[in-house]
């Protein structure tokens, strides 16, 4: 996970999710806060994935989390990061938006530890390897070859003697659960989950 963290001095007060619907921050609801992140993230090729507001000792931490292609497709980099954040504390800075006592800025990106949810969150994730917990059977790992609206399909190793993999197509409402895992010493490309 990518992120950048900044202070500054205001505030924003009780723990918000992007995705609930009533969520308030400091008095401003979430989608007013939403509503000023998001052109700016725009601006900066990234997209608003999560909006969370803990206390942090005196003061309290602002966590917005982004998604985006990155210039890789792959999502988005140190910099996108980086510069999102400088814009994102302008803002901020120059609204009231978040009240006005002191808060830590945190701005990263999805990182391997959240589920892939979404059609665009396998795109960026393909080439990775991810374990999907499907909601009748056991759990499979593969490597995502391909994706699309309707499901992806995973290189899954059936054979690890003769390191022989298969494809298999899993539609996205088959699935539970799914996530990318963590790769410390990927060998090579070929015959390689």
């Amino acid at each position: 996970m990518l992120h950048r963290t900044t202070e500054t001095d205001n505030r924003i007060a009780g723990p918000v999710d992007i995705g609930s619907a009533q969520g308030e921050v400091s008095g401003v609801k979430e989608s007013q806060l939403a509503a000023l992140l998001t052109p700016i993230l725009t601006q900066h090729g990234l997209e608003l994935d999560a909006l969370e507001s803990v206390p942090a000792g005196k003061r309290r931490l602002l966590r917005v989390t982004v998604d985006g292609d990155g210039p890789d497709g792959h999502g988005p980099s140190l910099d996108d990061i980086s510069e999102a954040t400088r814009a994102i504390s302008t803002a901020l800075d120059d609204t009231d938006a978040v009240g006005d006592a002191a808060y830590t800025l945190e701005v990263s990106s999805r990182g391997t530890g959240r589920p892939l949810t979404e059609p665009k969150h396998w795109r960026r994730n393909q080439d990775r390897l991810v374990k999907i917990t499907p909601n009748v059977g056991e759990p499979v790992t593969g490597r995502i070859t391909a994706s699309d609206d309707d499901g992806a399909t995973l290189s899954v190793l059936v054979d690890p003697k003769k390191q022989t993999t298969e494809d298999q197509r899993w539609a996205y409402a088959d699935i539970a659960k799914a996530m990318v895992q963590v790769e410390l010493n990927r060998k090579n490309e070929e015959g390689n989950l």
